[in-house]
């Protein structure tokens, strides 16, 4: 046994049965460990960005970690977008990066890279193996820390000596540290803070979807607090039975608006909301001056227990919350494309449970409404606003969930940086349904160039917004990649499309060519 078998069977004592990969010459002894355990799912992805997206739609609906396998500095350079939204989004996971043999690393070869450094960017627990007797001591350490605190990134670097050499046995985990919770006097000044005119409760994290949710929309009523929640989110329960939510809009004037009548805001799970980017003249809070921000709990505290704590402060247990009701559109007959018309049909056709990944960015904004009364679903954000997550997040929302359909929402220019992961929802077989909205283009872009101020540009600014000149295939592509494709043709033909995509097993893409 060498210090790579040591570390497989370290993950499958602790219950971290899968693993995202994209190996190289230095993983090839944790590659042959991964091959003699059958029990362990390795699903390859064909860029490492792929990788740490996939690893952490895996956690938004699992809940437990799953791992990476990357390949030297350059690789876990390449998976740093997404494992910067995974951060965002509280996911917890497990990277194994590659190194050189230690005493290798004395000269400079060209993969030498500072893995610790750039790990420290992003990771919340970063290790170098020092030797194959330290690897299952150290994947351990790893496994706890990245289910501590709600979830966190560990990044284990090991030297390829570290993985060859003998070692003897796997270890078992320690349990992650108890997490903090408010104090007694906290939650009942929170209570009676709850209770007050224009009193908000904003939640994150856990508390929102399921129970948790469920929860905050009976504190909420029991008080009379306006529920809140934050624009881009890792996760979030919505459609008929969710408790109604104001979610913050992304925009600085309509943020600052929905914010204007809130007096106090107390936090679960959560940070305190901010505007996405500076702009000139414009705050970067949106809540009113006056307004009395209380952090509760934070994100890496205990928020089940802070909402349980605080449902009897408030005598919530049998509060009835506003519930969303159920209300489906009617399927639109015939015209061409719209987004509205998108957003009715999704909403029509989405199946109750489904998973929602959303990166339409821009065209969210007219399709998201649609699905308020929609059939009960989760949906996925770019928490960290990295685009190029929705199509490598669904792949690990698909495995983590293989009985929910997961549905992407993307526009052309964000499914471009993680394009690949088409072939490996192809390769598994996932039933993933991706909808592309081919507007040619960075529609954000031209809108934050007004947001800025300039509200006229030239040929050089177009020519970095667009995405044309040559147009993306996108049925082409998906074709190319494995994936069944259609393109719509008017609305009656998108309606066609997704419905017979819903209904058959496997993935499938729709391009919808869309001018807005």
């Amino acid at each position: 046994m060498n210090g790579a078998h040591t570390l497989v069977e370290t993950f499958l004592k602790n219950n971290v049965d899968t693993c995202f990969a994209n190996p190289g010459t230095s993983e090839m002894h944790f590659v042959a460990a991964l091959d003699a355990q059958t029990d362990m799912r390795c699903v390859l992805c064909l860029f490492e960005g792929g990788a740490s997206g996939a690893a952490d739609g895996y956690y938004r609906m699992k809940q437990d970690v799953a791992a990476t396998l990357l390949h030297l500095g350059p690789g876990f350079g390449n998976a740093f977008a997404n494992l910067h939204n995974a951060r965002k989004a509280g996911s917890g996971i497990v990277n194994v990066v590659g190194d050189h043999a230690s005493y290798h690393l004395p000269y400079e070869s060209p993969l030498k890279g500072d893995i610790d450094g750039v790990s420290g960017a992003v990771s919340h627990w970063t290790r170098r193996a020092p030797d194959a007797g330290s690897v299952a001591v150290d994947g351990a350490a790893a496994i706890s820390a990245a289910r501590a605190n709600n979830g966190q990134i560990a990044t284990l670097i090991l030297p390829a000596n570290t993985a060859w050499d003998p070692a003897s046995a796997s270890v078992a985990a320690p349990a992650p540290p108890a997490l903090h919770r408010p104090r007694d006097a906290d939650i009942d000044a929170a209570a009676a803070r709850l209770r007050a005119p224009g009193a908000a409760l904003m939640v994150g994290g856990a508390a929102l979807w399921g129970e948790g949710l469920a929860r905050a929309g009976r504190i909420a009523a029991a008080t009379g607090a306006i529920l809140v929640t934050d624009t881009l989110v890792g996760r979030v329960g919505r459609g008929a039975g969710t408790p109604m939510a104001r979610m913050l809009p992304y925009a600085v004037e309509a943020k600052v608006a929905a914010m204007s009548d809130i007096t106090s805001l107390t936090l679960i799970g959560t940070e305190r909301p901010v505007t996405f980017f500076a702009y000139p003249g414009k705050p970067s809070l949106p809540e009113p001056r006056d307004a009395a921000i209380m952090p509760l709990c934070a994100p890496d505290m205990d928020i089940a227990w802070t909402l349980d704590a605080l449902a009897q402060a408030t005598g919530a247990a049998k509060a009835a919350p506003k519930q969303q009701a159920l209300t489906l559109p009617d399927l639109p007959q015939g015209g061409a494309i719209d987004l509205t018309k998108i957003g009715d049909v999704l909403a029509a056709l989405m199946p109750e449970g489904a998973i929602l990944c959303n990166e339409g960015v821009t065209a969210a904004f007219h399709i998201m409404p649609q699905l308020t009364g929609a059939r009960p679903h989760d949906m996925l954000g770019v928490s960290g606003g990295a685009i190029g997550w929705s199509l490598p997040g669904a792949v690990g929302a698909a495995i983590a969930c293989p009985d929910r359909r997961v549905i992407v929402f993307v526009g052309d220019g964000s499914a471009m940086y993680n394009i690949q992961a088409l072939w490996t929802m192809a390769r598994e077989s996932l039933d993933i349904t991706v909808i592309v909205v081919a507007n040619r283009g960075y529609q954000i872009l031209r809108d934050e160039l007004v947001n800025v101020g300039v509200e006229r540009y030239g040929a050089n600014a177009q020519a970095m917004f667009d995405v044309d000149n040559p147009l993306l295939d996108w049925a082409g592509l998906a074709r190319g990649h494995g994936v069944p494709s259609h393109r719509a043709e008017g609305i009656d033909g998108f309606t066609k499309a997704l419905g017979q995509s819903l209904a058959e097993p496997g993935p499938a893409l729709i391009e919808v060519v869309c001018p807005d």
